[in-house]
């Protein structure tokens, strides 16, 4: 068996490499945009490492030196090593617990001396190789359910651990991953009743629920009438259509307030609520106390005043937009936390429409480009994977776009290469780098 030593250059797409290199340098300046003081000297300024740009720019360097280090091994490393990898993500989340540093209501970070490590981000890239390198065994028959519950516990695991870090933003991307499993043969009526389940969620909310359970045994008495001459036939029918109206019934009665109640915190149901626009009234003096204490904006009784300033923001960047560094919105801090969730007010009003849309068309690029390789990959394991990357920056995205324009609760999900944080941009790179180098090899594997 002849020994290859791995070229950094050899069959890179340097598509992929190019765009990850364009969307950073577009957060560096988002981020400069931002934070930049009127006065300083930019040259000391990215210098210095006291701003935040000047650091995102160190970020960038380290992820490029991470990058070359990545692109420098051999693609079985990851295939040989992906368990181990997982194992030591579930243990760095464990290790939250008894060492965490509680940072703007969160207990998901991790603090050595300056720098900060927040696992569950981190953790995505272990459960994508775990799942990839599950996905990819030989003994795998995925078409069994219970191949089909391992991947998924695979994936659920790391959420639950960080929802108990309450850091649920986080923990939904780890659903993205059902993606995966629903490219590689996961039945499309499990994705049905999960868009289903969230419908009935969102009902839940709205409707009265006395009203939404007189509609749900309409719409079951409905489907018994249209179905009366296959039951004849078929009895377990019935009991297939009293059973579903039972659960339907059961998350909308008792399920849905039990999580509001007593899974989510006050503040997130407040955002909640915010989002679909109806008011929460804390239901005891605690409740209001958590609710002050994750409020980040100048107005604390204004749970949605984020969001309205970052439809504003967005708003005034008109066409064409204001011009760098002439954001009155963003440059005078009217938009919370824009410098990480809400970082895309920047382009929308720094650039207008135009700059949002070329932003846009980037990124739409990035994914398809991905999809692309995933499909010409001889790997099932480089097949999972691209599509793990895919699915996770698709979920960054979606949300943190919907996020800022008012379409979804401010959950805390950064825009991907793009939004200030360190931990987010290095992990960030390396799931696109890894691929880059899966993709690199894909001649060399067969499976």
């Amino acid at each position: 068996m002849s020994q290859r030593k791995p070229e950094i250059s050899k069959g890179i797409d340097w598509l992929l490499v190019w765009l990850y290199i364009i969307l950073v340098s577009v957060g560096i300046l988002s981020i400069f945009a931002t934070t930049y003081k009127e006065g300083d000297s930019i040259i000391q300024s990215f210098l210095s490492l006291k701003t935040d740009y000047s650091r995102q720019l160190l970020y960038f360097g380290i992820g490029g030196v991470l990058a070359i280090f990545i692109l420098l091994t051999d693609s079985k490393f990851f295939t040989a090593t992906a368990n181990l990898w997982y194992v030591f993500g579930i243990v760095l989340l464990l290790l939250v617990f008894p060492f965490h540093t509680e940072v703007k209501g969160t207990k998901s970070i991790i603090r050595f001396g300056g720098f900060q490590l927040q696992p569950a981000e981190l953790c995505k890239v272990f459960v994508n190789l775990a799942l990839a390198k599950y996905l990819s065994r030989v003994e795998t028959d995925f078409s069994r359910l219970r191949s089909q519950i391992i991947a998924a516990a695979i994936a659920i695991l790391p959420a639950m651990i960080t929802i108990m870090q309450q850091e649920t933003g986080l923990a939904l991307v780890y659903f993205s991953f059902f993606l995966v499993m629903f490219r590689e043969g996961l039945p499309a009526a499990v994705l049905i009743i999960g868009f289903s389940l969230a419908v009935l969620v969102v009902a839940t909310l709205l409707v009265d629920p006395n009203t939404l359970a007189i509609v749900l045994t309409c719409i079951a008495a409905g489907a018994i009438y249209f179905l009366r001459r296959q039951i004849k036939r078929k009895r377990r029918i019935l009991f297939l259509i009293m059973g579903i109206w039972f659960v339907c019934v059961g998350i909308q009665r008792f399920v849905v307030p039990y999580i509001f109640e007593n899974v989510l915190q006050p503040y997130q149901v407040k955002r909640i609520y915010d989002t679909i626009g109806k008011d929460y009234v804390p239901t005891d003096a605690n409740a209001a106390l958590d609710i002050e204490a994750n409020t980040t904006t100048k107005k604390k009784d204004d749970g949605d005043y984020n969001v309205k300033q970052s439809k504003i923001a967005i708003g005034s960047g008109g066409l064409l937009g204001k011009g760098l560094l002439k954001g009155t919105q963003t440059r005078y801090d009217f938009v919370p936390e824009q410098r990480t969730d809400f970082i895309f007010c920047t382009i929308g009003e720094g650039f207008g429409f135009i700059g949002s849309m070329v932003l846009l068309g980037i990124y739409f690029l990035l994914l398809m480009r991905i999809v692309s390789i995933a499909e010409r990959q001889r790997s099932v394991f480089s097949r999972c994977y691209a599509y793990g990357v895919a699915s996770v920056l698709f979920f960054h995205i979606a949300i943190n776009l919907c996020m800022t324009i008012g379409l979804a609760p401010v959950i805390g999900i950064p825009l991907p290469f793009i939004s200030y944080g360190g931990t987010s941009l290095l992990t960030f790179t390396m799931l696109l780098f890894i691929l880059v180098r899966l993709d690199a090899d894909r001649q060399m594997v067969l499976r």
